[in-house]
């Protein structure tokens, strides 16, 4: 028998059929969403109708300018519908190798068609939209990193969010006490990366069930945060103004024209996560560290064999993603508003789980993965500014979108993609 016959699914078996009929949902929702294009927003304009999308700053900055882009709304539309409708169809009768991309392809067509809708005879910022795209993807994209780093080694982690929360809360209150967000940011990371020990602890050394102790972290963080939170930060306004960090505009790069202010006028915590994103994906595949936790989270028997003490790679591993948590709480905080309240993470760690899942477990692909969601919640903030006139959306519905984004991610991935095959199994060494 060949390593061929072995791994793929032998024609007419159950695996094969339950691959096609996969392949055909995906299909059929892919034509679901170029008739939802077509019937929702192509039809609902005119051929008179234009949308202006701003390429250039409102502030005055020094960069390239260049002309506005200006489409015509219906016949741009059309074109979005016939090409998601061409997508599905190819899905259905060929089916695509990486499926899960031309998911995240669709999903960013039909933004871009609302957004060119939502914007008809009328004008929106689009680089003002992408600028907050990437500012509101940087806590999700920690929040991946984080998963990414505890699951390659085997150990899932829900305990992001409550991470998270005790990150932003430690960085506010360090920062007004020291007079400075670095050291606020050192706080945040050792918060996280205390709350990434327990985890490690409970999960390796006591082989408690690894979604129960990160729940139950959750909560304690989320307790804590709150109770300190009214006791002390609220009466004391003084231990809960840590300021931020300014933004700092790369010399050359930040005047190209468009990717400049988006990505190179930034503050310190978005160049953190930029340089994060290159580390990590170096570490995890040209490092032996990485090999190594990639083989303890495929297979840790195997990897005790060969000498590789899998304990310790789960323990490092949590730990790191404990601390990339705490630096992604931090944003809400010294990266952001500048102060605590309670709650502030608002579930952005379970997002981060879901782009991690959508970008297949690696650096790359959950920073995009986060992009996508960083764009629906920077429309669900813009487009209230057009009104209900021209947006006929209750507000309540917009603010839902970055969630109705996710479980849509979700409910067309999982079982999709494959998870590091010792994903959530505790090792007890024999």
């Amino acid at each position: 028998m060949t390593a061929s016959t072995m791994t793929a699914p032998a024609p007419g078996s159950l695996a094969e059929r339950k691959a096609r009929r996969r392949a055909m949902i995906y299909g059929i929702f892919f034509l679901l969403v170029a008739a939802a294009i077509f019937g929702l927003f192509a039809l609902n304009s005119d051929s008179s109708m234009v949308s202006t999308l701003k390429l250039n700053p409102t502030t005055k900055e020094k960069i390239i300018q260049v002309p506005d882009l200006v489409l015509p709304t219906q016949l741009t539309l059309f074109v979005f519908a016939i090409i998601v409708a061409v997508l599905g169809v190819y899905q259905i009768v060929r089916g695509f190798k990486r499926v899960t991309l031309v998911l995240g392809v669709v999903m960013l067509i039909f933004v871009a068609a609302f957004l060119v809708w939502a914007t008809r005879d009328k004008n929106i910022n689009l680089l003002g939209i992408l600028t907050f795209t990437v500012a509101a993807a940087t806590p999700i994209a920690f929040a991946a990193l984080s998963g990414v780093m505890c699951e390659r080694s085997g150990v899932i982690n829900i305990a992001i969010e409550g991470q998270m929360l005790a990150g932003a809360m430690m960085a506010s209150l360090v920062a007004s006490l020291f007079a400075s967000q670095w050291w606020g940011l050192l706080g945040a990371i050792i918060a996280g990366g205390v709350l990434g020990v327990v985890l490690a602890v409970l999960a390796i050394r006591f082989l408690v069930d690894q979604i129960i102790a990160g729940v139950a972290i959750n909560i304690f963080a989320a307790g804590m945060t709150s109770f300190i939170s009214q006791r002390y930060l609220q009466p004391n306004p003084e231990l809960n103004s840590g300021g931020v960090f300014p933004k700092i505009a790369i010399p050359g790069l930040s005047q190209i024209p468009i990717l400049g202010p988006v990505f190179f006028n930034q503050n310190a915590i978005v160049y953190i996560l930029f340089i994060s994103v290159i580390a990590i994906h170096f570490m995890l595949w040209y490092t032996r560290w990485g090999l190594r936790t990639r083989a303890v989270g495929e297979h840790p028997r195997a990897a005790d064999t060969l000498g590789i003490n899998v304990f310790r790679v789960r323990y490092i591993n949590v730990m790191i993603g404990g601390m990339i948590a705490g630096v992604g709480g931090a944003y809400f905080t010294i990266g952001s508003v500048g102060r605590f309240d309670e709650l502030l993470t608002a579930g952005k760690g379970f997002i981060g789980l879901a782009a991690m899942i959508f970008g297949q477990w690696t650096p790359l692909g959950a920073y995009g993965a986060s992009l996508i969601f960083g764009l629906a919640d920077a429309l669900q903030a813009k487009l209230q500014i057009l009104g209900r006139a021209q947006v006929p959306i209750p507000s309540e519905w917009l603010l839902i979108l970055p969630y109705l984004v996710t479980m849509i991610v979700l409910a067309g991935v999982v079982g999709r993609t494959v998870p590091p095959a010792a994903d959530g199994q505790a090792y007890v060494k024999e």
